[in-house]
């Protein structure tokens, strides 16, 4: 959970930080529970706010989503920037693969909500999925230099695969998922490209 906040102009009071931290650990719970289309009045209630507070915090669903996710989308393309270094470009692809439908599957709905977001360069979430985004196009250019990846995939192809991947994942079973992955990744190699 991301407990970083926002990046105000003057420092938060000691209240406001702390109703700040509960909203977020309500959404986080509230979120495990029931989706990232929860009701935003019940994440309030568990925190013991107002609806007011919620909303003087995060005006918005994405707003709420991006600073509980920050932390995780951070890593994602931090990760992706290590994995530049990893010996095998194919094996480092997959591993940040994994890592980004793990991260997708976090909260039943947060695909969907990505997929928008990737899109909609108004929601506060497009920023930290542009970042995503480029960490994974660095990595398949990577691959596509190494011969094992089909020349013809793009960033956007692989982002598209991994959240239709989660998905499913959400519709079936994490296993399930993970074998869909396992096919999907199967698919980029050159071999099967003809």
């Amino acid at each position: 959970m991301s407990t970083t906040g926002p990046a105000p102009q003057r420092r938060m009071r000691a209240d406001a930080r702390r109703n700040y931290e509960r909203l977020l650990a309500a959404a986080a719970t509230v979120f495990a529970e029931h989706g990232v289309d929860a009701s935003l009045e019940d994440i309030a209630r568990r925190a013991g706010v107002a609806n007011g507070t919620l909303y003087g915090h995060f005006p918005t669903r994405q707003a709420l989503l991006e600073a509980l996710l920050r932390d995780r989308m951070d890593a994602l393309t931090a990760a992706a920037r290590d994995l530049l270094d990893h010996p095998s470009p194919h094996e480092a692809l997959v591993i940040w693969a994994r890592a980004a439908m793990a991260h997708t599957t976090t909260y039943r709905g947060l695909v969907t909500a990505l997929m928008r977001s990737i899109e909609d360069e108004s929601s506060e979430l497009h920023a930290a999925c542009r970042a995503v985004l480029v960490g994974g196009e660095q990595l398949l250019t990577r691959a596509q230099a190494a011969g094992t990846v089909r020349e013809d995939a793009t960033a956007a192809d692989l982002y598209a695969m991994i959240n239709a991947v989660a998905w499913a994942g959400e519709q079936t079973t994490p296993a399930q998922g993970e074998r869909l992955l396992t096919f999907s990744i199967d698919g980029l190699h050159p071999s099967r490209s003809r």
